[in-house]
């Protein structure tokens, strides 16, 4: 599989991790910021890619 696609899985993946927490915790717990981090690297990684 090509790196834009591996990166977009791992976007995707990402997203619904954050989204699942978030419901669950306060958007500025360590969870959810760590994930939050963990994305933007992804979508840095992805615009490089492009």
């Amino acid at each position: 599989m090509e790196q834009k696609k591996l990166i977009l899985i791992e976007i995707e993946k990402c997203r619904k991790e954050m989204n699942d927490l978030s419901k669950h915790l306060d958007l500025s717990s360590d969870e959810v910021v760590s994930i939050s981090r963990q994305l933007d690297k992804l979508l840095n990684q992805f615009e490089k890619a492009r």
